[in-house]
């Protein structure tokens, strides 16, 4: 009876990886053709007509040919990403906007599709193939292998790229900083000024500063970075290096910087944070991810998968543990520290000096 059952067993299992490696071997398609439908502008499209749309209306507004159109949407629909509804003029069937598709559209405040252009660019799925040789050797990033210098010497030297990088970062800041407004305002109560360290275009502190009208935004970022950032009332742009020095406040904040880094350089960086706040009442203010190894959620295959992402595009940066994050804090410095899980990839640390 039990050999019965364990070969029961085995073909179950057989059966399950059978299917289950397909994954593997297709699984770029679907950020192929989700990039695809991006470029297209399928949901901006839709959107803009404000109900469904046949296949005719729909590859007439964006000028495709029907048949492969047809096919893409066949494609995005299995996956839920559009639906099927009847359109208003015709009573035909027709493509419909969904919660997910509606991430895909260039422009609003869930749009996700700066973020899903930069991982999909040439120059960041090119590392990804280096990935086994970073491994074994531990020297060369697989970004500097592929390009021959590391991610931030190339943004500098190319704008575009240094300006989807920004595009992509305040698109997570549109989900993230809500999220956290939400969840813990809290965290600045009795901030009167907030430093943004590594805040790009400055989208996180024009939103801090909506939501909490008293605090004084220096959004602060490399010298190339900021001069091309929007003005905005209350928030003051400042170039320079944090691994020198940071503007004074009573707060730093950090988003989405320190995974970027080794426990080194981290250190140092939260180093140059501790010296920009009161000893008294200052604090700084990280969004990062925390890897909880004993427990999985929705989101722990998000984290895992972002580590794997600052493994092939830094040279030293990595998603940190809960036990990872107190380590780095300690070492620079920071007598204690809160950890709070928003509705977010990230979680708030407060971190104290």
């Amino acid at each position: 009876m039990e050999e019965k059952q364990r070969e029961a067993t085995w073909q179950e299992e057989e059966e399950q990886a059978e299917v289950a490696v397909w994954k593997y071997v297709i699984g770029f398609t679907e950020m192929a053709v989700v990039k695809c439908a991006i470029e297209l502008g399928i949901a901006d499209s839709i959107e803009s007509h404000g109900s469904p749309m046949t296949l005719s209306e729909l590859s007439s507004a964006l000028a495709c040919a029907p048949s492969p159109h047809y096919r893409i949407m066949r494609f995005l629909m299995h996956r839920g990403i559009f639906k099927e509804e009847l359109t208003t003029a015709h009573g035909s069937p027709g493509y419909a906007q969904t919660a997910l598709s509606r991430r895909l559209m260039r422009h609003g405040e869930r749009s996700m599709a700066a973020l899903i252009l930069l991982e999909s660019s040439p120059l960041m799925l090119a590392p990804w193939h280096s990935l086994s040789a970073r491994v074994l050797a531990n020297e060369t990033s697989p970004f500097d292998a592929a390009h021959g210098e590391d991610l931030w010497s190339y943004a500098a030297e190319n704008p575009a790229h240094s300006q989807l990088i920004n595009e992509a970062m305040a698109c997570d800041a549109r989900l993230a900083v809500p999220a956290m407004i939400h969840d813990c305002p809290e965290v600045f109560d009795g901030l009167g000024s907030l430093v943004d360290v590594g805040g790009g275009n400055g989208t996180t502190l024009q939103t801090l500063v909506k939501a909490f009208p008293w605090l004084r935004g220096i959004n602060f970022d490399l010298p190339h970075v900021v001069s091309v950032a929007t003005e905005s009332i209350g928030v003051e742009h400042v170039g320079g290096d944090m691994f020198l020095s940071v503007p004074k406040a009573d707060a730093v904040f950090l988003k989405w910087v320190l995974h970027d880094w080794g426990d080194k350089e981290c250190i140092q960086i939260l180093k140059k944070c501790r010296e920009a706040i009161p000893k008294d009442k200052g604090k700084v203010i990280i969004v990062e991810a925390v890897i909880e190894e004993a427990e999985t959620n929705k989101l722990t295959d998000v984290r895992l998968a972002l580590d794997m992402i600052v493994m092939a595009h830094t040279n030293t940066g990595k998603e940190r543990t809960f036990n990872e994050w107190g380590f780095v804090l300690g070492k620079a410095g920071f007598c204690r520290y809160t950890v709070k899980p928003i509705r977010a990839v990230q979680s708030v640390i407060e971190a104290f000096p």
